[in-house]
């Protein structure tokens, strides 16, 4: 059974061309978004309201952001889905993934995505992860 209650996405990225996508594509598929310019800006619309997932950038102001936000956030909402999506791999060549115990335990996220994901695979991740 599918319910009327739209369901809200924090999306967390410091290039503001990428967030304005994203709020979009987001929006397309029917939920409600909430964006955040950095990792201080996501923290601080934590400490006032419980997304249903978030999506967010790894590096930000600093090169492990998004791993201290996720932890952050696992701490605060721990039911709260985690996507990590980042371009690291391509601009850096180090390869992170959320697969094995080991990744688990320091990497706070239920999944990670490399940017530049299709529409309807992002559609897919969330649905999946939110469980709809």
């Amino acid at each position: 059974m599918k319910s009327d209650i739209q369901k809200t996405i924090l999306v967390v990225d410091d290039d503001s061309d990428y967030l304005f996508q994203m709020k979009l594509q987001i929006e397309k598929f029917g939920f409600n978004v909430i964006t955040a310019e950095g990792q201080n800006q996501g923290i601080k619309i934590l400490e006032s309201t419980k997304p249903d997932m978030a999506i967010i950038d790894l590096m930000m102001e600093n090169m492990d952001s998004g791993f201290i936000l996720g932890h952050k956030i696992k701490q605060k909402y721990p039911d709260v889905p985690v996507i990590i999506a980042s371009a690291v791999t391509a601009e850096t060549g180090m390869i992170f993934g959320v697969e094995s115990k080991e990744d688990k335990t320091w990497i706070k996220a239920d999944l990670y995505l490399e940017k530049g994901l299709r529409s309807d695979q992002l559609h897919r991740e969330i649905n999946k992860l939110l469980k709809l």
